[in-house]
């Protein structure tokens, strides 16, 4: 069995979302005073590669624990717009090309390459994001959840969040950014798992994303 992790590792100098603060892990306990090693680890629920539930925009819909565990495993499909330019929107053409597998996959997985910027001031720039019709289809279908190789769904310059509230409004769904190494995954339809901690009323978590091909 293949297995390719898509989660960027956390560390105390990691790019995270502005106006939040990046993650402290500071030494709880060491080998030589206590016998062990533990680390204390401090930082916000949508660090890192994360997954967003519908409580994340409002108050009253599904937290992340409220979920069933099946919700973050099946079947996902890398969709390839690597080759969009910044500010260019995800339109349904980009979905179009992989046919019925689009329809066969829990989970939506936009491939933009922005990954290979993590670390540098590029990553928080304009990145491409899916347009109403894209996020119609989505609403439309029964995904499980979609994902980005990014650090929003909506534009970083737009607190307004639009996007995230019209998915979330209605829909039991989940949002993930940050992920990596999606061009790794090829064409066709994958095994693909994104488990969150399971935190009492959580609006977001940290996710450790795996794909596997058997």
């Amino acid at each position: 069995m293949k297995v390719i992790d898509l989660t960027h590792t956390i560390r105390g100098d990691m790019p995270v979302y502005p106006g939040t603060e990046p993650p402290e892990l500071q030494p709880a306990n060491s080998y030589e005073k206590d016998g062990f090693k533990e680390t204390r680890l401090t930082m916000y629920t949508h660090t890192g590669t994360h997954m967003d539930p519908p409580a994340h925009l409002f108050p009253g819909r599904t937290t992340l624990d409220q979920f069933p565990p099946e919700q973050f495993i099946g079947r996902a499909l890398a969709i390839d717009c690597s080759e969009l330019a910044e500010g260019e929107a995800i339109t349904m053409d980009r979905i179009r090309r992989y046919g019925d597998r689009a329809d066969q996959a829990d989970f939506l997985l936009f491939r933009l390459g922005w990954d290979k910027k993590w670390g540098t001031d590029a990553y928080f720039g304009d990145y491409p994001c899916i347009d109403g019709e894209v996020l119609d289809y989505i609403l439309a279908g029964r995904y499980k959840g979609i994902g980005f190789d990014v650090i929003g769904l909506d534009p970083i310059a737009d607190a307004d969040l639009p996007r995230h509230k019209a998915l979330f409004q209605d829909t039991d769904i989940v949002n993930i950014e940050n992920l990596k190494d999606l061009d790794l995954c090829g064409e066709d339809l994958f095994w693909f798992s994104c488990f969150p901690l399971k935190l009492e009323d959580c609006d977001g978590s940290p996710i450790r994303a795996v794909a596997w091909f058997e």
